[in-house]
């Protein structure tokens, strides 16, 4: 698959609502043979949206929601760079007032990087390249984390048995974030409490009730 044609479809799956989407994408994986092509668009990208006030025509991006979230991704993105790793775009909060952050590409990082192994839920992207598939599987399903995950793939069917071996509730292929009232929707590991949506998630409104009867014997 193109990355430039996917670049796009990636970004606003991890930076819509400056990061603050349970689903959202929160680290990439991509092979080294489009690795460069990738990072380079997606920065690309980055740089070119509109961070400000929601009530602004042309605001893309608004504000990381409280002090707290944004002093928590300032202190991953920094972590990272004292890590050694590169900021492609962004890199930092927003001069100015309120908790406005940039879009933040970073790449030059590995696993083991908080920005990397803890849920940054906030406007910044670690980009990592792989070599192998048994790789790529075995580091993105090493974290406490399984809400949701995606294959991008030429192949989409192969992406969907790609989709299977991640531990997560939702695999998209070729998409991320898209639901529906029939679909069930839901996490594994640390990630969600139940289910939401389709016959699974009314499950979750309802009470079991058991009804025991002894048999008494015929005299």
């Amino acid at each position: 698959m193109d990355p430039a044609k996917v670049a796009g479809k990636l970004f606003w799956s991890a930076f819509y609502n400056s990061g603050q989407v349970c689903m959202a994408i929160k680290r990439v994986y991509a092979h080294q043979k489009v690795y460069k092509q990738l990072v380079a668009a997606l920065a690309d990208q980055a740089r070119q949206v509109k961070v400000g006030d929601g009530l602004r025509d042309g605001t893309q991006l608004g504000p990381i929601n409280n002090r707290m979230q944004f002093e928590r991704v300032t202190s991953l993105v920094e972590d990272a760079r004292k890590s050694g790793a590169r900021m492609e775009a962004g890199g930092g909060p927003r001069s100015g007032p309120g908790y406005f952050f940039e879009p933040t590409i970073v790449t030059e990082v590995s696993d083991g990087t908080r920005l990397v192994d803890e849920e940054q839920f906030g406007p910044a992207l670690p980009i990592m390249p792989f070599q192998d598939l048994d790789e790529a599987l075995t580091r993105a399903n090493a974290t406490h984390y399984g809400l949701s995950g995606s294959v991008w793939t030429a192949d989409p069917g192969r992406g969907a048995e790609i989709a299977s071996k991640l531990d997560c509730g939702t695999g998209w292929v070729n998409e991320h974030g898209s639901l529906d009232w029939d679909v069930p929707f839901g996490g594994a590991k640390w990630s969600g409490i139940g289910y939401e949506f389709d016959a699974l998630g009314l499950e979750s409104y309802t009470q079991a009730q058991v009804i025991q009867i002894a048999k008494v014997a015929a005299k």
